[in-house]
């Protein structure tokens, strides 16, 4: 009997890790290829997409960096993503403290009020926003695009670090009064950094659809200056169609920010996805 139970154990255990390398190989792959193929002439591509390169030639990225404004696209977009999930880390942070530590009249009609925000699409009303923004003074600005960001990306990001505000005890309060902080410094000092896997998942959940997005930077932006990567560099592919080796080198050059940016909160977002997943 007990041997049974090993045996069907161990095959499921070898189920699950054939599975789990399945799918890891079907994520790497194509970006495997993605990068393997800007190192490529747009011939070298077609005759051969799956193999390596005959010269490994940096020449698509020197191309596309200068043919494309990619430096002036990049610097774009790293401002306006940073400052974006600076500012709801920030702004959420604050919110969902006094929602989650504090007792007072219209609390939960409040947090009612966070909750609407994530059934109503922001581009439902992206024509009352254009004419907000442009009465605002904020058309063709990186501002508009920051505000936008940071009203869509509030009530997402509320949700997610009152629940983990709410589980730390109410004794570190105390204890916290008692030496004598102020109410800041009980969130800045104590709270906050027990919350740090919280605020690694809002940064990695907010910051991936600001850097990757097209539509509102389309709507809200003019000056080719101004333009974020998306916006610029489907503005030049789509003048070089047939050069695929600039389109793979772009692809994988916009793609680093988001890979370091996971490889450093990795470990928090790890552990705010699982929270709560195990009890004790």
């Amino acid at each position: 009997m007990r041997f049974h139970q090993r045996a069907f154990r161990l095959f499921k255990r070898i189920g699950i890790h054939a599975l789990l390398s399945l799918y890891s190989l079907a994520v790497l792959l194509p970006l495997v290829i993605m990068v393997v193929n800007s190192f490529k002439t747009t011939r070298e591509i077609f005759l051969a997409p799956f193999s390596l390169p005959a010269v490994w030639s940096f020449q698509s990225y020197v191309q596309v960096w200068q043919r494309a404004s990619f430096g002036v696209y990049f610097a774009n977009s790293l401002w306006v993503s940073t400052l974006s999930v600076t500012a709801i880390l920030v702004i959420a942070s604050m919110a969902a403290y006094g929602l989650a530590r504090y007792r007072f009249r219209g609390v939960d009609a409040l947090r009612l009020y966070f909750l609407a925000g994530l059934m109503v699409p922001l581009r439902l009303g992206v024509v009352p926003l254009f004419v907000l923004v442009q009465r605002l003074g904020l058309l063709d600005t990186h501002w508009a695009l920051i505000l936008t960001y940071v009203a869509n990306g509030m009530p997402f990001s509320i949700f997610l670090l009152s629940g983990f505000f709410r589980r730390l005890p109410q004794e570190l309060e105390h204890a916290a009064r008692i030496d004598g902080c102020t109410e800041f410094q009980i969130y800045r000092r104590v709270m906050l950094p027990l919350v740090r896997p919280a605020l690694a998942t809002v940064a990695i959940y907010n910051f991936v659809p600001i850097w990757n997005d097209f539509f509102f930077p389309l709507i809200l932006l003019r000056s080719d200056h101004l333009k974020t990567i998306p916006l610029g560099m489907t503005l030049f592919f789509g003048q070089h169609q047939i050069d695929w080796s600039l389109l793979f080198a772009g692809m994988t050059l916009a793609s680093l920010p988001l890979l370091a940016l996971y490889l450093m909160l990795s470990g928090h977002f790890i552990r705010g996805l699982t929270a709560g997943a195990i009890k004790r």
